[in-house]
């Protein structure tokens, strides 16, 4: 895995925000915890994307946070970029290699289900090193888009009022342009 896999903006944070990028390589059905009393999703084969932060204070929140996204529960194989984002995060300064330690991943936000699934794969990563909260405005961005449909209101968003934080998408290409060509003036 290369650091094509990766957009950066900012650099001088340990928190920020991110995109997660998801291949969904065939068709499931999936409850996302609780999300609607346990409803069950279709998840059709394509292109998802996941908008999402970490805050913390203390540690390498941001870099944390993305390795957990990266791992699945039990026994289950890591998404393939985890071993390159261990790399990426130690050469940028994001979190100390002896300080990456795995971890029981327990289901707990919206994304988890998603991601725990072995159909499901991140195949690339927005990093927004900033102490600022952008998944709103980032949703704001990207839900109008004709590239991007929702599959259900509020799904991994539940903290806010009125956006949703996963999304399908039918050109990651033309994701990743308008989010290169926009973050900067939303981070700023």
């Amino acid at each position: 895995m290369s650091d094509r896999q990766f957009t950066i903006f900012g650099n001088k944070y340990l928190m920020g925000s991110y995109i997660l990028l998801i291949r969904v390589s065939s068709p499931f059905k999936l409850a996302f915890g609780r999300f609607q009393q346990g409803k069950l999703f279709t998840i059709s084969k394509g292109n998802y994307l996941y908008i999402g932060s970490a805050l913390g204070k203390s540690g390498a929140p941001l870099a944390r946070r993305l390795l957990r996204h990266a791992s699945r529960s039990g026994e289950k194989h890591p998404h393939e970029i985890r071993t390159a984002m261990r790399t990426l995060f130690s050469k940028n300064d994001l979190i100390a290699t002896f300080a990456i330690k795995p971890s029981k991943k327990q289901l707990r936000w919206h994304i988890d289900y998603l991601l725990d699934q072995p159909e499901a794969e991140i195949t690339h990563i927005v990093i927004i090193r900033s102490p600022e909260r952008l998944e709103h405005k980032i949703s704001e961005l990207l839900e109008p888009l004709e590239e991007t449909s929702a599959l259900a209101s509020r799904l991994g968003a539940q903290d806010t009022r009125n956006s949703t934080h996963l999304l399908k998408c039918t050109d990651q290409k033309k994701i990743l342009a308008q989010l290169r060509k926009h973050i900067p003036q939303l981070s700023a």
